[in-house]
């Protein structure tokens, strides 16, 4: 009986110990996995003057880091690149030889999701705080947007995500918005 109880009370410690080289080896990777595209990241942060946070945040949310993502109605890749957003940025970049097999590549995909995203910002530039109206749009789509800037929220930031009638583009918004500020902190 007595050896018996030992070897519950030796258990225990052994698997509490178990339990935590677990969750450090998972929390390791999940950090590495997501630092992993950071140099991608920060050059095409630089290109297209969008904060890398932002454009983490956006990898999050779009694909959770995954460069093989596919999307339900044709998104590709780590920041969920349509064919024809792909296109536009070809011809505003001169590039001739684009494939849509390319955006399965993590560099080219950032750099066309940023130039997007920078494009969208600009977009918005007019209001007190593009972020909201940039990503409503990089989620919903223009047409969207612009059903939602109806009077003061053509300018006003806080009106115009009163005015958002998805759901899940409010999130979208909202998860966005903290996980970049997330990003930014652990930036500093």
């Amino acid at each position: 009986m007595f050896k018996q109880s030992t070897h519950r009370f030796l258990l225990i410690p052994a698997l509490i110990l178990f339990m935590i080289i677990l969750a450090g080896a998972l929390i390791w990777q999940h950090n590495s996995q997501q630092a992993r595209f950071d140099r991608q990241i920060q050059l095409a942060a630089l290109q297209y003057n969008v904060k890398p946070s932002l454009i983490k945040a956006v990898i999050w949310q779009e694909s959770r880091f995954k460069p093989s993502a596919l999307g339900s109605v044709g998104e590709v890749g780590l920041m969920q690149i349509r064919e024809l957003t792909a296109q536009e940025w070809c011809s505003d970049n001169k590039i001739k030889d684009f494939h849509p097999s390319h955006l399965f590549n993590p560099q080219t995909n950032i750099y066309i999701g940023t130039w997007y995203l920078g494009k969208m910002l600009n977009r918005y530039n007019k209001t007190d705080n593009p972020l909201p109206y940039a990503l409503s749009d990089y989620n919903a789509g223009r047409k969207a947007v612009l059903r939602w800037t109806s009077g003061s929220a053509l300018t006003n930031s806080s009106h115009f995500l009163n005015n958002i009638t998805y759901p899940s583009t409010r999130r979208y918004v909202e998860s966005v918005t903290q996980r970049s500020l997330h990003y930014e902190r652990k930036l500093q």
